[in-house]
């Protein structure tokens, strides 16, 4: 319960965070703010505070636009400027913050920070990339899917590298939404074991979820192929190990995509490391839609922001 005002805060950690009718419901108003264009005032009077302890291109930037063309301010904050970084525990950093603003985005190195963030902060707190999950981005992916097929239910994406936070995200955004998915990744590097136990206990009798060690099984007759890339932050001292298990097999090029359909879209949530996960003509290619995937962020986050405070209470501040 926030102390600021009466209504319940409702929390973006993960996917599993909203129902599938929710999660369908910010999608479909993503598409509306992409084709209006339209300024809304929900966040008029209101101030947001992201909270980035690791570095961000896409999530720094979609996310203070979308704040901004909200009507409402943002405070960006490095970790190494706060007095976390001289030992002061994060959760009297949380108690401090949520009485100075409205709302906390956050980029940790663990969930665990999120959550801590979210007991105590009293104000709503959106995951922008956790080591468990990055569901912001699977927003934006699911956007994009609907946006260049024409719906999502039944179409097959599959996910070749490691089965990292964005294949989380991606697992149970899909679940939800009736795509079909199969996650491709070298033995060892799977997803987190308890994210495909929670999608598949929700999926549906007719939605697929296959975890494979094959790219050229995931990738065979799939509409959409998606990579990321194979070192992600804070595995940088594994990069060599990584790099040596990944390539060349689960790397991303013409030929695995050619197993593909005709039709289909080729996405990565960016950065791309080209000649690692992803060859530089592929991305480059008649498939690749990644340019429009970034643009989605801003969509897919607007709309999140739309859904989150468009419940709270209206004597908020």
């Amino acid at each position: 319960m926030s102390w600021k005002g009466e209504s319940m805060v409702r929390h973006f950690l993960s996917l599993m965070d909203i129902s599938p009718e929710e999660l369908k419901k910010i999608i479909c108003e993503a598409e509306k703010f992409k084709k209006s264009r339209v300024r809304s005032s929900i966040l008029n009077g209101r101030v947001l505070a992201a909270l980035f302890l690791k570095p961000s291109t896409r999530t720094r930037v979609s996310f203070e636009v979308a704040v901004r063309q909200l009507g409402g301010d943002f405070i960006f904050l490095r970790g190494d400027e706060l007095q976390t970084a001289r030992g002061e525990p994060l959760k009297d950093t949380a108690r401090v913050l949520g009485r100075y603003v409205d709302g906390i985005i956050a980029r940790v190195y663990s969930h665990r920070d999120l959550e801590t963030l979210a007991e105590y902060s009293g104000v709503p707190v959106i995951n922008a990339l956790s080591d468990m999950e990055h569901p912001c981005q699977a927003l934006a992916d699911m956007l994009t899917v609907k946006e260049k097929l024409g719906r999502l239910n039944g179409i097959t994406l599959a996910f070749v590298g490691d089965g990292n936070n964005v294949c989380n995200s991606l697992i149970l955004a899909c679940t939800m939404l009736g795509v079909n998915i199969r996650v491709a990744t070298p033995e060892g590097y799977e997803p987190a074991e308890e994210i495909v136990k929670a999608a598949l206990a929700m999926a549906p009798p007719e939605t697929e979820i296959q975890i494979l060690n094959s790219p050229e099984k995931a990738v065979e007759g799939a509409d959409v192929v998606y990579t990321d890339v194979f070192v992600s932050m804070g595995d940088e001292a594994e990069a060599n190990e990584r790099l040596s298990v990944f390539l060349p097999r689960f790397q991303v090029n013409r030929e695995l995509l050619n197993l593909a359909k005709p039709s289909a879209i080729l996405m990565h949530c960016l950065p791309a490391h080209r000649g690692e996960e992803i060859t530089e003509d592929t991305l480059e290619g008649e498939h690749s839609v990644v340019w429009d995937q970034a643009e989605n962020r801003l969509h897919a986050q607007k709309a999140l922001l739309n859904f989150l405070y468009s419940r709270q209470d209206s004597s908020f501040k």
